[in-house]
C-alpha cells in the first residue's frame, strides 16, 4: 500500500526518519488520526530529531489534551528544528479544529524563555509568536516582544516582534474592538 514492510503505527512513525518515506508516513499517520496517537506520543522521545519533529508537526493537527504537556516540553528539544515544530504546533490555532489551546500559564514561560534567550534565530521568530498570543493579556509578553523588537540580534525576529507588540499590525488586528 505504502511501500512500507510494516505499516503498524510504530513502524510508521519511525519511518518519518526516512528522507525516502517521511512524506507517505506523514500522510498515513494523519490519516489514522486518534488511532494513531499512542505511537505519535511514543514518537517524541525517538532518538532520531526528525522523527520527533514529524511527531510535532502531526500533534499540531491531533493535539489533544492528552498531548499538550508532552508537546510543551518539546520547546526545549536539544534540536532547534523539532524546538521550531513545537512551538508552531502550540501557536497555531488553524489546525486544531475544536481543541482548545494552552493558556499562558502553560506556555509563556516556556516562551518568553526561548524568545529571550535561544540560540537560533527561527526559535526566536517562533517562540515571539507564541508570546504573541498572549500580548493584549499579559504584561510580560508586552515587555518581551518589545525587547526583541528593539534588541534581537535577527532582522527578521525583531521584525516579526513589532508585528505582535502593541502598535504593531497583527497586536493591532487582533486586537478586541468594543461593541
Amino acid at each position: 500500500m505504502l511501500g512500507f514492510v510494516r505499516t503498524d503505527n510504530e513502524a510508521l512513525v519511525s519511518c518519518l526518519g526516512d528522507p525516502q518515506r517521511t512524506v507517505a508516513a506523514y500522510r498515513e499517520l494523519l490519516r489514522r488520526a486518534d488511532a494513531a496517537l499512542g505511537a505519535i506520543r511514543a514518537g517524541l522521545s525517538h532518538h532520531s530529531a526528525a522523527v520527533r519533529e514529524g511527531c510535532c508537526r502531526l500533534l499540531d493537527h491531533l493535539v489533544d489534551t492528552e498531548s499538550m504537556g508532552l508537546l510543551i516540553a518539546m520547546a526545549d528539544d536539544p534540536d532547534a528544528e523539532v524546538r521550531i515544530a513545537a512551538f508552531h504546533a502550540l501557536a497555531c490555532d488553524r489546525c486544531k479544529g475544536d481543541t482548545c489551546a494552552p493558556g499562558a500559564d502553560r506556555v509563556l514561560e516556556p516562551a518568553l524563555r526561548h524568545l529571550a534567550d535561544d540560540p537560533d534565530p527561527r526559535v526566536r521568530n517562533r517562540a515571539a509568536e507564541l508570546v504573541g498570543k498572549f500580548a493584549h493579556t499579559d504584561p510580560r509578553a508586552v515587555a518581551a516582544l518589545r525587547a526583541s523588537h528593539a534588541q534581537d540580534p535577527s532582522p527578521a525576529v525583531r521584525k516579526k516582534a513589532g508585528w505582535y507588540a502593541p502598535g504593531g499590525t497583527i497586536y493591532e488586528r487582533t486586537a478586541r474592538r468594543p461593541g
